[in-house]
């Protein structure tokens, strides 16, 4: 197996480091990339006021979830007290993967300079280096540089030219996120988690945050994989307002933040409900799936300040319920109908539910009471009572 090391600080990690990533994975064959934020490093202090390691590790997880299931991260220097050599990591590396061949990546400032690293003799023994150049400069000077380790040190090496590599520091962007710049070099997932932990000194009011940057806070809750869903229920959501006369900005907002606790723990989920007064029955209280939409219906209201038509949705549309408002239909169907979902009858329902919403409505209930029969699951009562009411209707 071939297996990419990519340290740094992290600080925080932007596109441009997500560019490289790709790269590497793409020109090296990589079977696994592996992603190191450091806690200490040797040749700078980290500014004053710079998250937590913990918030750097956070952040760096997100970006490794969006480079897919190649990537991960690793908390070797985390855990290593002092100052933190890249010689270590590799030999550590070696003990986790004795077999595999590693190849360290850096920036061609850092390669250019590698000479001057901790034992950078064995650096080079232990792993192959491969270095990003975003410019033709870039490019001749790192392929000189090349021929120099490769006669020194019987170096393997390699150069990857990424020509749309975005030419951002971290020092620039969090310089520029107290002005409330800077989002474009980040993605959404580590921009929202920024806001949400008050990093770089931003310090967003989670209660009056715009759309797109509630969407961002949002999307740092999940994982990489869940974000097609979300956006399209969130699209679907707005259609469905639009066709049925629903506030369009209410239903967006109830869109986006619909699963945002879809992966967290039962645990955080009680906690959750009982910090904020939520009433739960048993039923609820030992599943994660029904749990998601009161958790996520709590937050929605008392930190993130949405409007009772929106924490309203969010809190029914897994079960339903008899009476349910128009916002609250909507958002259960555009759960259900959104354009990622793929199974026998939804097209029935998508052309249903832009005719006779309540119909759709009752489609729904039906395929979801028959699909916890077939695996043996208890429906809730709020179901039972959504089907009852909808019948009657």
């Amino acid at each position: 197996m071939r297996i990419g090391i990519y340290g740094g600080s992290f600080n925080p990690p932007h596109l441009g480091h997500m560019a490289a990533a790709r790269a590497a994975i793409d020109s090296l064959n990589l079977d696994r990339l592996v992603l190191v934020p450091n806690s200490q490093p040797p040749h700078k202090q980290l500014p004053p006021g710079s998250p937590t390691p913990q918030q750097r590790m956070a952040m760096t997880a997100l970006t490794a979830d969006q480079l897919g299931p190649k990537a991960e991260v690793w908390d070797v220097e985390l855990r290593r007290e002092g100052k933190s050599y890249t010689v270590d990591t590799l030999e550590q590396a070696v003990e986790r993967w004795p077999e595999d061949e590693l190849w360290l990546l850096m920036g061609s400032d850092m390669f250019l300079s590698l000479e001057d690293w901790h034992l950078p003799q064995r650096i080079m023994e232990l792993a192959g280096i491969c270095a990003f150049a975003r410019t033709r400069e870039d490019m001749d000077r790192c392929h000189t540089h090349c021929a120099t380790l490769t006669q020194r040190y019987n170096a393997r090496v390699q150069v990857i030219e990424i020509p749309d590599l975005r030419e951002v520091s971290s020092t620039q962007i969090r310089s520029q996120l107290p002005q409330s710049e800077g989002m474009q070099h980040l993605s959404q997932q580590v921009y929202g988690y920024i806001l949400r932990e008050h990093l770089y000194h931003t310090h967003a009011n989670l209660a009056q945050l715009s759309v797109e940057e509630l969407r961002c806070v949002s999307n740092s809750m999940v994982k990489a994989k869940r974000l097609a869903h979300i956006k399209g229920t969130e699209e679907e959501a707005v259609q469905l307002a639009r066709r049925w006369g629903a506030d369009v900005d209410q239903m967006r907002r109830a869109g986006i933040l619909h699963d945002c606790t879809k992966y967290f723990p039962l645990e955080q989920h009680l906690a959750i409900c009982d910090r904020y007064g939520f009433p739960l029955d048993e039923m609820e209280r030992r599943s994660e799936k029904l749990l998601h939409s009161k958790s996520g219906a709590a937050l929605a209201e008392h930190v993130f300040g949405q409007e009772q038509a929106v924490v309203q949705a969010i809190s029914y549309h897994t079960t339903g319920r008899a009476n349910m408002t128009l916002e609250e239909m909507i958002l259960y169907m555009a759960d259900y109908i959104e354009p990622n979902r793929a199974f026998e009858g939804v097209e029935e329902m998508r052309e249903l539910a832009y005719r006779d919403l309540k119909a759709a409505m009752l489609m729904g209930v039906e395929m979801s009471m028959e699909d916890m029969r077939e695996r043996n699951q208890p429906i809730h009562c709020n179901t039972l009572e959504a089907y009852n009411w909808l019948k009657e209707t």
